[in-house]
């Protein structure tokens, strides 16, 4: 039993990010990025970790696309690095940069892959992290800048344009705690960053259109923080997690209620006359990236009003967050797929005119590589059987399923990841590819959830439970 064929529009893809996967880090004129600089300090990943080889994916990226291609996806999810294409601060564009994602993009569409480009997914050039980064305003300039450059050369042939990939990461965890590049631990700085990545992102849809016009279709990815528990707790993590990005980008406002309960913390002084305006720009989907869900609860703990400590969630330090129950990833993360059920219809519900898109979606797995012989052939191959990724991939597209039938309007579905590639602070040791990959010889072996996916996606139907 299944679902009717998915609409023919409906777009079944994988996602991976540059840092993540390209190496290359000296090649063609690209200039550090600020997760160069805080991977290569110590201490900030496992085992010292960073990108500077990654799957080498700069070089190996026609390998790549022949696997989409064997796999069947209607569109490739990747991300395009600003410290390649303006490595130098005010400078001209590199056109060594433009013309390594130009033949990406080319040797997509050869193939019949629909390319999904995101412009920011966290590799900030370092000379503007020199600058403080997204605390300092002009950042959300630059990035807009760049944005037009990339618009110039490949507008024509990009099918979705995704401006920001999870700003709750770049501010929150980068400027609010230490967790990500560049690390600043700085609490309630992170919403200066908050709204200066809401700024880049309106200032971005903006170059989009002038550049390409009303038919560019236009994006933003969210990783909205979906939280269960007390409802106080749970109304207040939505405030800071998700409406100070959600509101002003589709409506046009900050709620006053954040600004109420940040009283003591922020002054908000940083929103300048007209950049709500600036933000609130049309866009054609919302990618929402999901994981996990969190289990909050109100403590005894008064409110610190004045605390400038490092946190990922400032605002809510008389709130905890409580183990939760069930099955979890290898990356300490629940199992939750009804709880992309409930986000879906509670985005839809609250901003029905918004279509969605889901942009990631995965598991990290113990996987193991093995040699085996093939019974259908004899041969002795390489295999990778990821039965628990399979599992968690058909509740989660089931629980897709199940929020369409509900009314919302989604588009697509992208797997995180197409490859095992260095998972930020986590380095290598978190493996979220439907693809293996051998970092020592660089071999891609696709495991049984590509087999899995590629069977999914030629039926163009979601699975039932």
């Amino acid at each position: 039993m299944s679902l009717p064929t998915v609409p023919d529009n409906f777009m079944f893809g994988t996602a991976t990010a540059s840092y993540q996967i390209e190496g290359a880090v000296n090649e063609d004129g690209r200039c550090p990025s600020i997760w160069d600089t805080f991977s290569h300090a110590a201490g900030h990943t496992v085992n010292g970790d960073t990108g500077d080889v990654a799957t080498d994916s700069y070089h190996r990226y026609k390998e790549d696309i022949a696997l989409l291609k064997e796999l069947g996806v209607d569109a490739y999810r990747f991300s395009i690095a600003m410290p390649r294409i303006v490595p130098t601060e005010g400078g001209p564009t590199n056109e060594a940069g433009l013309d390594f994602y130009e033949r990406v993009v080319d040797e997509l569409l050869a193939n019949g892959i629909k390319p999904c480009a995101t412009l920011y997914h966290w590799d900030l050039p370092q000379y503007l992290g020199d600058k403080g980064g997204w605390l300092n305003r002009d950042t959300a300039y630059r990035v807009a800048d760049y944005t037009r450059r990339v618009a110039e050369r490949l507008g024509d042939r990009v099918d979705t344009w995704i401006t920001l990939n999870e700003p709750w990461c770049s501010s929150y965890l980068s400027y609010g705690g230490t967790e990500h590049a560049p690390g600043l631990g700085g609490g309630p700085a992170a919403f200066e960053a908050v709204h200066h990545l809401n700024l880049a992102h309106g200032l971005m849809v903006q170059e989009l259109r002038d550049e390409l016009g009303d038919a560019a279709k236009v994006a933003v990815t969210l990783n909205l923080q979906f939280n269960r528990g007390d409802a106080d707790a749970v109304h207040r993590t939505d405030l800071i997690g998700n409406r100070v990005f959600l509101d002003p980008m589709l409506r046009g406002y900050y709620p006053a209620e954040l600004f109420a309960v940040t009283k003591g913390i922020c002054d908000w002084s940083f929103v300048k006359d007209g950049d709500l305006e600036q933000i609130h720009q049309p866009i054609d989907l919302l990618g929402i990236n999901y994981y996990s869900t969190g289990l909050v609860a109100m403590s005894d703990r008064p409110q610190f009003p004045q605390s400038t400590e490092a946190s990922t969630f400032p605002g809510c330090s008389d709130i905890d967050w409580l183990p939760t129950p069930g099955e979890h990833t290898e990356m300490g993360w629940n199992i939750d797929p009804n709880g992309l059920y409930d986000m879906l219809v509670r985005v839809h519900n609250n901003y029905p005119e918004m279509p969605m898109f889901i942009t990631e979606n995965g598991i990290a797995c113990a996987d193991e590589l093995v040699t085996e012989t093939d019974p259908a052939t004899g041969d002795t191959v390489k295999a990778v059987h990821d039965d628990k990724r399979i599992a968690y991939l058909t509740k989660h597209f089931d629980a897709a399923r199940r929020a369409m039938e509900a009314g919302v309007d989604l588009r697509g579905y992208f797997v995180w990841s197409m490859l095992d590639n260095f998972e930020w602070a986590f380095g290598y040791t978190k493996r979220f590819g439907i693809t293996y990959v051998d970092y020592e010889t660089q071999e891609r072996t696709p495991k049984d959830s590509f087999k899995w996916y590629r069977k999914l996606i030629a039926g163009r139907e979601l699975p039932v439970l």
